[in-house]
C-alpha cells in the first residue's frame, strides 16, 4: 500500500538502455553497423543486436538495411531528432561532473555579441575568480536566443518586453548617444546627413527616436528639416561603432561601448542627447537548465555588477 500523501514516483522502465540508444544514433550517423561498432568498441553483431532489440521494444523499424548502407526510416528520423539532444545532455553532464568533481555547476549562457564583448566579458574575470567552481560557457546570438535544442540554460537578450514563455527579468536599459570620429565631426559639425546615419538592424527606428528626442531638448540642433536615416545597416552594433570610428558616419551607441574609443580619441560624442531604446536587456532562464544554483549565482552577480555601473 502506498504511503498516504506521497506521490507515486513514475517508473522509468520504459526508457531503453543508453547503450542501445547510442548504438542506434551511431549507426544512423555513420550508416553502418560496422563503423558504429568501431566507434563504440563493440562488434558489428553486438551493435546490430542492440538496434534490433530497440526496434522490437518500440514496435517499429528505425533503420532500413540496404546494400549501400543503413538509412533512417520516417519513424527512425523522428525518434533520432528526439533522443539526440538528450544524449548530448548526458554526455555533457558526465564530462562536467568528471571535470568539476561535482563541486560546481554549469551554465550555458547566450548573449548579444556587442553587449557581451563590451560589457560582460571585461567583467567576467571577477565572476570566475569568485566562483571558480562554476563553469560558465558563453555563446553569441543575433536576435532571440534559441532554447529549442536544450543546449542553452539562460540568455541575456535585448527585447522590447520580457518573454512570456519562460521566466524572464529586466536587467538593464539600452541608452544610446550619437558618436562619430573627430575628423567626421570637424567636417559635418552639427549636421548629420541621412546617408551618414549608420543603422542597426535590431533597432531600425533608433535614429527616428533619437532625432525626436534631440529636437525636444535642443533648440537649434539637429536640423529641424532632418530627413529619415538612410545610411547603411549593420547586424552587430560594434560593427557600426567601428564604421563610425573610421569616419564612415555617425552611430548611436551606448556609453559602455564607446568609452574606450572616446578615450583613444577615435570617437567623440556629437550631442548630450540620450535616447533610451524600448525595452532593454532581459535575463531569461530555460526551464530545462542544468544547474539552478549556477544560474542564481550568475544572476545575483549580474545584478550587483549592473548596480555598481549605474
Amino acid at each position: 500500500m502506498q504511503n498516504a500523501g506521497k506521490p507515486e514516483r513514475q517508473s522509468m522502465n520504459r526508457i531503453p538502455s543508453t547503450q542501445a540508444l547510442q548504438c542506434f544514433e551511431a549507426s544512423a550517423r555513420l550508416g553502418s553497423f560496422t563503423l558504429a561498432g568501431q566507434e563504440m568498441h563493440l562488434t558489428q553483431g553486438g551493435v546490430s543486436r542492440q538496434v534490433i532489440a530497440l526496434e522490437q521494444r518500440l514496435g517499429c523499424a528505425l533503420l532500413a538495411r540496404r546494400r549501400d548502407g543503413l538509412q533512417l526510416t520516417p519513424s527512425g528520423q523522428a525518434y533520432l531528432s528526439e533522443i539526440e539532444p538528450a544524449l548530448r545532455l548526458l554526455e555533457r553532464a558526465t564530462s562536467n561532473v568528471m571535470a568539476l568533481k561535482g563541486l560546481g555547476g554549469v551554465l550555458n549562457l547566450s548573449i548579444p555579441a556587442s553587449w557581451g564583448n563590451h560589457w560582460l566579458i571585461p567583467r567576467l574575470g571577477g565572476f570566475t575568480h569568485a566562483h571558480s567552481h562554476i563553469s560558465l560557457n558563453v555563446f553569441t546570438k543575433i536576435g532571440a536566443a534559441d532554447f529549442s535544442n536544450r543546449q542553452i540554460d539562460a540568455a541575456v537578450e535585448y527585447r522590447k518586453a520580457a518573454r512570456s514563455d519562460m521566466a524572464s527579468e529586466f536587467v538593464m536599459p539600452l541608452v544610446l548617444y550619437a558618436y562619430a570620429s573627430p575628423s567626421w565631426k570637424r567636417q559635418y559639425g552639427n549636421h548629420i546627413p541621412p546617408a551618414s546615419m549608420l543603422q542597426h538592424t535590431t533597432l531600425p527606428l533608433a535614429w527616428n527616436g533619437w532625432l525626436s528626442q534631440a529636437r525636444a531638448t535642443q533648440l537649434q540642433w539637429p536640423d529641424p528639416h532632418q530627413e529619415v536615416a538612410s545610411g547603411p545597416r549593420y547586424d552587430l552594433m560594434f560593427m557600426a561603432m567601428n564604421a563610425a570610428a573610421t569616419g564612415l558616419g555617425a552611430a548611436l551607441l551606448p556609453d559602455f561601448m564607446a568609452a574606450p574609443l572616446v578615450a583613444a580619441r577615435q570617437l567623440t560624442r556629437l550631442s548630450p542627447t540620450a535616447w533610451q531604446a524600448p525595452g532593454g536587456y532581459f535575463l531569461s532562464q530555460s526551464p530545462l537548465m542544468r544547474s539552478e544554483t549556477a544560474f542564481i549565482t550568475f544572476r545575483d552577480w549580474l545584478r550587483d555588477q549592473i548596480s555598481a555601473s549605474a
